[in-house]
C-alpha cells in the first residue's frame, strides 16, 4: 500500500544525525552555559568560514538579522530600502521595524529574482540601501546589483535565508554585501530545531556593531554601549547547527539531484513552466517551485493523491492588510501578482526518494492528460 508524500519531512534527516544532536544537547548541557558561551562561538567561527566572510554573528531569528543588518548599516526613518515586490513578508518586516519606507521592485518573470534593470529608476534621494533577496534558492544577479548600489553609494543587504551555499559568477551569496541576514528556520536548507539566524559580514565595524545590538547594547556585562535589543541565537541552536552544517555540502547536493529529476520528469508539460536559473548563478533549491495557470486544481489533485505541495506567497506583500497604509493597490505590480497566483511547491526534502519523485510527477502527468 502506497503512503503518502508530505510537502516536507525532517524525519529522514534527523534520523541519520540522531546520536551526534544528542551529543551536542549534553556537550551544552553539561557545559552550563546557555547564552553567547562557546558553542555560539564555535558555529560563528564554521559559519563565517563556510560562508568565505570574516564575520558570522549568531541571532534569534532570519528576521532579527535583517533588522540588526539594517540598524547597523545606518537605516533608519525617513530611509528608503529597495526591496523585491514577491519576497516573504519577513524582508519587508525588517525594513519597517527600523522606520524605513520599503520600495517595491518588480522580479523577473523567469528566474523569479530581483529585477537589477528596474533597481535604478525607483533610487530617489531618500534611498539608502537595496535587499536583494535569493528567492527559493537560487542566486540574484549581484555582481549587477552591486555596480548600481557603488554609483549611487548605497548599502547593499541580501536576504540570504533560502539559499545557503548558492552562488553568482562563482560568488557565495551572503558574501556580497555590507551585512546579510540569514534564517535557521527548521524548514531551511541549513535548519535549526527552533528559530535562529545570523549576520554575515567582512567589516569588521558592522561586526562589532551588531554583535552590541544583538545583546543588549552590551559587550561587557553590565556595561551598555548602545540601545540595544535581545536578539541572541541560543546556546543550544548553535550546536544543533555545527552539527548539520557537517552535512550541508552533502545535503545541498542532495536537492540539486532532487530537483534535477524533477526537471527531467516534467520537461515538456503544456502549461506547466518548470524552474528556470540564471545561467552564471547557482540554485540550492530551498524549494522546488513550478507555475501553472492551472494551480490551485493541481494542487487539489496532488492532495487527492496524497501529495503534499504548499503556495509561496499565496498574497504578495503589497495586498497584505498590514501594508494596508502604505496605499498599495492591486495590479500595483503585476509580475509579482502573476507568480502568487500560479507558483505551485512540489514535495523536496532531504531523504527523499527517487521513487517519491517519479510518483510526483506521474500524479502531475495524470492531472494534465485527463
Amino acid at each position: 500500500m502506497q503512503t503518502g508524500i508530505p510537502f516536507y519531512n525532517l524525519a529522514p534527516m534527523h534520523g541519520t544525525i540522531w546520536a551526534e544532536m544528542a551529543d551536542a544537547f549534553q556537550n551544552v548541557y553539561g557545559s552550563c552555559q546557555f547564552v553567547l558561551g562557546q558553542a555560539v562561538k564555535n558555529f560563528e567561527h564554521a559559519y563565517a568560514q563556510l560562508n568565505q566572510v570574516k564575520y558570522a554573528i549568531g541571532v534569534s531569528s532570519g528576521l532579527d538579522a535583517l533588522l540588526l543588518a539594517l540598524k547597523a548599516c545606518g537605516i533608519g526613518q525617513g530611509d528608503e530600502v529597495i526591496v523585491p515586490a514577491n519576497t516573504y513578508i519577513a524582508s519587508i518586516l525588517a525594513i519597517c521595524h527600523v522606520g524605513a519606507k520599503p520600495v517595491l521592485v518588480e522580479p523577473r518573470p523567469d528566474t523569479y529574482n530581483i529585477n537589477p534593470e528596474l533597481i535604478e529608476q525607483a533610487i530617489t534621494p531618500h534611498t539608502k540601501a537595496v535587499m536583494p533577496v535569493h528567492l527559493y534558492g537560487q542566486a540574484c544577479e549581484m555582481d549587477a546589483i552591486m555596480q548600481i548600489a557603488a554609483r549611487h553609494g548605497l548599502k547593499v543587504i541580501e536576504d540570504n535565508a533560502q539559499a545557503h551555499l548558492a552562488a553568482f559568477k562563482g560568488k557565495l551569496t551572503g558574501s556580497w554585501g555590507d551585512a546579510n541576514g540569514t534564517s535557521f528556520y527548521p524548514s531551511k536548507n541549513l535548519g535549526a530545531l527552533g528559530d535562529g539566524g545570523a549576520v554575515t559580514t567582512s567589516h569588521d565595524e558592522l561586526a562589532n556593531r551588531i554583535r552590541l545590538l544583538r545583546n543588549c547594547g552590551s559587550l561587557v556585562k553590565y556595561e551598555n554601549e548602545t540601545i540595544g535589543y535581545n536578539m541572541r541565537l541560543d546556546e543550544l541552536q548553535a550546536a544543533f547547527l555545527s552539527v548539520k552544517m557537517r552535512y550541508i555540502h552533502k545535503w545541498t547536493a542532495e536537492r540539486q539531484q532532487l530537483a534535477a529529476l524533477y526537471q527531467q520528469l516534467l520537461a515538456g508539460i503544456d502549461d506547466l513552466i518548470l524552474p528556470i536559473t540564471h545561467t552564471q548563478a547557482t540554485h540550492v533549491y530551498h524549494l522546488y517551485v513550478v507555475r501553472t495557470r492551472r494551480r490551485d486544481a493541481l494542487q487539489q489533485y496532488l492532495a487527492a493523491h496524497q501529495i503534499g505541495t504548499l503556495i509561496h506567497y499565496p498574497i504578495p506583500p503589497h495586498l497584505q492588510r498590514a501594508f494596508r497604509h502604505m496605499g498599495w493597490q492591486k495590479g500595483d505590480f503585476p509580475i509579482a501578482e502573476e507568480l502568487a497566483a500560479t507558483c505551485l511547491s512540489l514535495p523536496l526534502w532531504i531523504g527523499m526518494t527517487s521513487e517519491q519523485v517519479e510518483r510526483v510527477a506521474a500524479v502531475v502527468h495524470k492531472f494534465y492528460s485527463t
